[in-house]
């Protein structure tokens, strides 16, 4: 009899990091959901990438901060391709406003970020712990250095990925030992997200030992091992930015 093929849930998979880390679970013979909220044009680029390289995949459209959304996507997921053996929560948004302008963090813009970044990463891996039990699954969650230095795109920004951080551990608690929780921290990300905002990039550049910001491939390497290629890891934050935070 033959093995049952994994399946990997990748949240915001539609570009970035969530692409790369959908490739390259389906290089390693994984079923992929892919995910998306508003970029279906470049998740059905994403889908047929995951396609191309011979494996089942589905396209799931869920807002992340929508609790009933995720749940369904969850379910649709299990269904279609089998199960669910990891969990990639890494549907996120952001606000680029400086720290210094504290008029500018509206209620509005503190909801959404933490909708999104926060309340969804919990919504996810709540609705995804069942299966994931029945598996032995994992779960990995994408942070960034933000959450441990209090920098990057705005302050709301920095707190919900502190918070996603501490998470991480509360989970990895809370689901083992049949579940393992970690956490993919980075720095900056060479995606569609910085392409406004360069100058942040080379800046901080100027301390890093590698000299170099982080392709979404370089993410996606952390996002694989943590998820298949590590048994007793869990409550960790890898940091992947060069050097920059040592």
């Amino acid at each position: 009899m033959s093995t049952p093929r994994k399946v990997a849930l990748v949240t915001g998979s539609a570009t970035g990091i969530g692409r790369a880390a959908a490739i390259r679970f389906a290089k390693e013979g994984l079923a992929v959901a892919v995910n998306f909220s508003r970029s279906e044009k470049e998740a059905r680029e994403t889908l047929a990438a995951v396609q191309k390289l011979g494996v089942p995949a589905i396209l799931s459209k869920a807002n992340v901060a929508d609790e009933a959304a995720v749940n369904a996507m969850v379910a649709t997921c299990v269904k279609e391709l089998g199960g669910l053996d990891v969990l990639v929560n890494n549907a996120g948004t952001t606000r680029f406003i400086e720290h210094t302008n504290l008029d500018a963090l509206t209620s509005e813009v503190w909801d959404e970020i933490f909708g999104v970044n926060l309340k969804g990463t919990f919504f996810c891996s709540r609705a995804a712990l069942p299966h994931l039990k029945k598996s032995g699954g994992s779960i990995v969650n994408v942070t960034s250095v933000a959450g441990l230095q209090g920098i990057g795109s705005s302050i709301p920004y920095a707190a919900s990925k502190a918070a996603i951080n501490c998470m991480t551990k509360s989970l990895a608690r809370a689901f083992g030992p049949s579940v393992r929780v970690n956490a993919v921290a980075p720095g900056p990300v060479l995606t569609r997200w910085l392409a406004d905002h360069m100058e942040r990039v080379t800046e901080s550049l100027s301390g890093t030992p590698m000299g170099r910001a982080a392709t979404p491939e370089d993410i996606a390497d952390a996002v694989l091992f943590l998820a298949l290629g590590t048994n007793l890891m869990t409550g960790q934050i890898v940091v992947v930015d060069g050097g920059r935070t040592m």
